[in-house]
């Protein structure tokens, strides 16, 4: 039995008329990981080693309580156990829809690779020492930005923007940038998570992990 989520050695091959690397062009539930965090980081390594840029970007969907669904990109920066953490301004469209209906989707799509993965599940506000110690690792421009965008609001142009940014940098020079109140990570907290592998004539593989009682996994096999 191979390891799981053990890269195959790299080819060039023609799916669908589509050309892609190939790293694993097959997912069978013998070699798939006990967990899916530990699936996905396997698979998140084969990423890196086939150049895709921004392996760490999804596609995040959230909604309102009735329903209307919103989608961007995010960086997941952490994928652990315990859940994959983004961060936001905590008054942007998207924190408002999960402070009144805390649920998200995410979508990690390598199209080098012919794969993507979707993570479900509840999702709540990371500690403020957790946000501290990543705003801390920030560049110091994207520190700055955080600071000054009033995200998702309107805003008179630009300039204005680079005028808030001027005038906070001024304020702080020479001294460290304070953490900024209303903005902070948030942990999604994995219930499934699937796994798709492109494979010839539509007949993909996908597989779906279901958080069972105890914290353990199932996996089941979905039709493509």
């Amino acid at each position: 039995m191979r390891q799981a989520g053990r890269s195959i050695p790299a080819r060039r091959a023609t799916l669908d008329n589509h050309p892609v690397r190939t790293f694993a062009l097959e997912l069978h539930e013998s070699e798939a990981a006990a967990d899916p965090v530990t699936q996905l980081e396997a698979w998140f390594a084969d990423a890196l080693s086939a150049g895709v840029p921004l392996p760490e970007a999804a596609a995040l969907a959230t909604a309102t309580p009735d329903g209307a669904p919103s989608v961007r990109i995010v960086l997941v920066k952490r994928r652990e156990a315990g859940g994959f953490v983004f961060h936001s301004n905590y008054e942007s469209r998207k924190a408002r829809e999960l402070a009144a209906n805390p649920r998200g989707a995410l979508v990690f799509y390598w199209e080098a690779l012919g794969r993507q993965v979707r993570v479900e599940g509840p999702v709540a506000r990371t500690s403020a020492q957790e946000t501290a110690a990543y705003v801390r690792s920030r560049p110091h421009g994207s520190q700055l930005s955080a600071l000054a965008s009033p995200q998702s609001r309107r805003v008179a142009s630009r300039e204005e923007l680079e005028r808030r940014v001027a005038r906070i940098a001024a304020a702080h020079e020479g001294r460290e940038l304070p953490v900024p109140e209303t903005w902070g990570g948030y942990r999604l907290v994995p219930q499934t998570v699937e796994f798709w592998q492109r494979r010839p004539d539509r007949l993909h593989d996908r597989l779906c992990y279901r958080r069972a009682e105890g914290g353990r996994w199932s996996i089941e096999r979905l039709a493509p």
